[in-house]
């Protein structure tokens, strides 16, 4: 016979939620003890949307909408890209806190404590999904002020928020990922940089049909492509971005799932380094 599978009571439920409540605290607490990081994860972006609206703005607009285009329509055009790469910004921060903890020791401190394991990594990715929101929150608010004007009804919004909330989950548990598997912090803070590249290398900043055969191809294939097509479709009331959206989707389900089962793993086979 085959012993029954182990059960958890309601006391241990409660006491796991009450940890990962600490652990939220602890992210949320170093978050207001270094606010120059959130500073600079937050300014990044801005400062790329700065640069492609008042330097290349004119230029990329007319090119996009004809000789009547502008700033303003390039303003419209780049913004998902502006607020996918602030979600990649925030996620390199939480790989690097990830890293920061499985190297100073305080993982192992940890697991020789009365806690549920779970809380650990729960408190970095719960913290840096607050984190995000506040950085999404600034950079869009920020847009709004340059110009920015969405055609979006109630429904579009609440699929962009949607997206945006899925894509968050996927990135972030990727980077924890990331944070584990790192032999050091500094590693930890190179590895995840292609993640701010890749919009770059997509159909964030010019339309993929104007990139070279080669380029074109990895860019029309390569995730954040359908990512940002679909939240541009929804803000500008595209009449269809159905097939983007799937495609988003189930990239960002693929990512979140993968890299929860891959975290989960490296959190429970490696100590210390």
């Amino acid at each position: 016979m085959t012993a029954p599978a182990p059960t958890t009571s309601p006391h241990q439920r409660r006491r796991a939620l009450t940890d990962c409540r600490t652990m939220v605290r602890r992210r949320l607490t170093h978050m207001r003890r270094y606010p120059s990081l959130t500073l600079m994860l937050i300014g990044q972006p801005i400062v790329f949307l700065l640069l492609f609206v008042y330097v290349f703005g004119a230029t990329m607009g007319a090119g996009l909408a004809g000789p009547g285009g502008g700033r303003a329509e390039y303003l419209t055009f780049i913004t998902p890209a502006i607020l996918l790469m602030t979600i990649a910004s925030v996620a390199l921060s939480t790989a690097l806190a990830v890293a920061t903890d499985m190297t100073e020791g305080i993982v192992d401190r940890f697991r020789t404590m009365a806690i549920a394991r779970v809380s650990v990594l729960t408190g970095h990715v719960v913290g840096a999904l607050i984190q995000t929101a506040v950085a999404l929150v600034v950079v869009l608010a920020v847009a709004l002020l340059l110009g920015f004007r969405s055609a979006a009804d109630a429904v579009g919004w609440l699929g962009v928020v949607g997206l945006l909330a899925l894509v968050t989950l996927a990135l972030t548990w990727f980077t924890v990922a990331l944070g584990l598997a790192a032999r050091s912090v500094e590693t930890a803070s190179n590895t995840p940089l292609f993640l701010v590249l890749l919009p770059f290398l997509g159909s964030g900043f010019v339309p993929t049909g104007s990139m070279p055969a080669g380029l074109r191809w990895f860019a029309e294939y390569q995730p954040f492509t359908p990512i940002i097509d679909t939240l541009r479709g929804l803000l500008t009331d595209a009449p269809d971005v159905t097939g983007s959206a799937v495609a988003a989707v189930a990239w960002s389900v693929v990512i979140a799932a993968g890299s929860y089962l891959w975290a989960r793993h490296l959190f429970a086979t490696r100590g210390a380094r």
